[in-house]
């Protein structure tokens, strides 16, 4: 069995993230060793319920290191991972750190982070993204970088970048127009699209149509759209009462809606737990009735509120 979701590692990489119910789902226990058990009973999981692609990044802690020895103790040929440079790990495994990532797109942290990424993932390895690549960073205009990530691309790793922000939409098109060599360097594309924020759709299936693949991340918006997330706002207790309507879980009808959109390649699973990767597989069964698909994108919040309420998510 094979299906278009994916595991994603940046909820148990690490000791603390934003997404919700961290506490009760990954206990008070978070060593090095205790996550790296954890991930890999997720990657068993996942694996065993035939997801094929794994995204991880330099900095979700970690993951790299937790994938690359799943990775040689299961033998798992036909598992594609995608991973992330640009950011930087900076929380020493500590639950309060005062800071737990640092943005860094320069030619030399591709230069430094590239080396790690391919030595530990080595043919696992099918993509490879800046992180969270905005219009104001620099990254989509530095023609020298650029050259650098066409290596990549010509030795047939897809290159691409992940968005963030309330102008994802901006840094597709950007990337999309961005060539070396008289060939297009960005054919991978990750972005966050649920139905709270679904701004980036238009974008995203532009890129579809011009030959890109594209991967969707926080579909349950890092827990808002999940059982017990309920956090009051109108879009969560709307996107709530249509899946009560539907008789799914609410979180399930978040991952479907995702899976319901024709340019995504690939929906990642955030699962901290095999109960929410479970309930995950589940969606990744349902068959949506496109209306019901239009009346989940009601819930839509203007999307500089989305992202200004997410940047102010506690790291538990």
């Amino acid at each position: 069995m094979s299906t278009r979701l994916g595991i994603g590692l940046a909820a148990v990489g690490r000791p603390a993230y934003i997404t919700a119910h961290r506490g009760p789902d990954l206990g008070a226990n978070r060593t090095v060793e205790e996550l790296e058990r954890r991930t890999h009973v997720l990657l068993d999981a996942a694996y065993d319920a035939g997801l094929r692609y794994v995204d991880v990044a330099r900095s979700y802690g970690n993951a790299e290191e937790f994938a690359a020895h799943w990775f040689a103790s299961r033998g798992a040929v036909d598992v594609e991972v995608g991973s992330k440079w640009g950011y930087r790990y900076v929380g020493d495994w500590q639950l309060r750190a005062d800071l737990h990532e640092v943005k860094d797109h320069s030619l030399g942290a591709f230069r430094e982070q590239w080396p790690l990424t391919r030595d530990l993932l080595g043919d696992h390895l099918g993509r490879y993204l800046v992180h969270s690549a905005t219009p104001d960073t620099g990254v989509l205009a530095d023609t020298e970088l650029h050259r650098e990530l066409a290596t990549l691309r010509d030795r047939g790793i897809r290159v691409g970048i992940s968005t963030s922000g309330p102008r994802q939409a901006d840094a597709i098109r950007t990337a999309l127009d961005v060539e070396v060599d008289g060939a297009p360097l960005f054919t991978a594309f990750q972005v966050t699209w649920n139905p709270l924020e679904p701004s980036v759709g238009a974008a995203a299936a532009e890129a579809d149509a011009r030959g890109s693949q594209v991967v969707v991340k926080e579909s349950v918006a890092n827990g808002r759209l999940a059982p017990g997330g309920d956090d009051g706002s109108v879009g969560v207790r709307h996107v709530a009462v249509l899946a009560s309507r539907a008789g799914v879980a609410i979180d399930q009808l978040a991952v479907a809606a995702a899976l319901a959109q024709p340019w995504a390649w690939r929906v990642l699973s955030g699962a901290a737990t095999p109960e929410h990767l479970a309930s995950h597989v589940v969606a990744a069964g349902l068959v949506l009735d496109p209306e019901l698909v239009e009346e989940v994108l009601t819930a839509a919040q203007d999307a500089r509120d989305y992202w200004a309420e997410r940047s102010t998510r506690p790291w538990t």
